[in-house]
């Protein structure tokens, strides 16, 4: 249903869009913690570190002597298993800021 200037019929108060704007940016909020790219990374350095330990801890001396004598799988996944916990332990020590309330005034515009 439009009118004549191609608008909607449906027409909303200050509040109801004051609202809206509330519940969106409380919904951004979380999904920035849930999604905080800390969390990602840590935890795909952590996976891809324990994978590469493993590796590293399993490998033949045939391999081994392929890089010069290092044991360069079990190096790279100890750095990344280091890597990924400060990561998770830099999340955990700080937080992503919880989201900022509205001052009052600011709630009851209308």
């Amino acid at each position: 249903m439009t009118d004549d200037s191609g608008h909607s019929g449906f027409h909303y108060s200050e509040q109801d869009v004051q609202r809206e704007v509330t519940e969106l940016e409380g919904r951004s909020a979380t999904a920035a913690r849930i999604f905080d790219l800390r969390r990602i990374i840590g935890g795909l350095f952590v996976v891809y570190g324990i994978i590469v330990t493993i590796a590293g801890i399993t490998d033949s001396q045939a391999e081994i002597d392929k890089a010069q004598g290092i044991n360069i799988n079990l190096w790279t996944g100890i750095g990344m298993l280091l890597l990924g916990v400060f990561f998770l332990v830099w999340l955990k020590l700080r937080p992503a800021p919880p989201p900022v309330p509205l001052p009052e005034e600011e709630k009851e515009v209308g």
